[in-house]
C-alpha cells in the first residue's frame, strides 16, 4: 500500500487519529528525500494494519512546513492523537524508523 499524499486539510484530519501517523516531509528536488522515498514506501507496506504512513510535498503545502517548523528535509514526524511525539531530520536507514514506529504503536 503506497504512502498517502496529504494536503493541509487531510493532514490536519489524519493526525487526530489514535493510530500512529508517520509523515515524511519531502520535495522532489531533494536528493536525500528521493533516497528515502523507497524506505517510506516499504514502511507503508510493513505497517499497513498498524500505522498510517503519509507524505507531504513541502512545495505543494509550504504553509504546513512552516507551521510545523520543518526547516530541513527530509523530516519525518510521528503523531498520535493530534500531538507530535517524535521527529527525525535526515535520511536514516529503515531500521531507525522501524524502531520509532515499534516504540510508539
Amino acid at each position: 500500500m503506497p504512502a498517502i499524499h496529504l494536503t493541509e486539510d487531510s493532514f490536519k484530519k489524519l493526525i487526530q487519529s489514535s493510530q500512529l501517523v508517520m509523515v515524511d516531509f519531502w520535495a522532489p528536488w531533494c536528493g536525500p528525500c528521493m533516497a528515502l522515498g523507497p524506505v517510506i514506501e516499504k514502511l507503508s507496506d510493513l505497517y499497513k494494519d498498524k500505522a498510517v504512513v503519509a507524505k507531504v510535498n513541502i512545495d505543494e503545502v509550504p504553509e504546513l512546513a512552516v507551521e510545523l517548523d520543518v526547516s530541513s528535509i527530509p523530516t519525518v514526524k510521528f503523531f498520535k492523537n493530534g500531538k507530535e511525539i517524535e521527529s527525525l531530520t535526515g535520511a536514516y536507514p529503515q531500521s531507525k524508523f522501524q524502531q520509532l514506529v515499534e516504540a510508539n504503536l
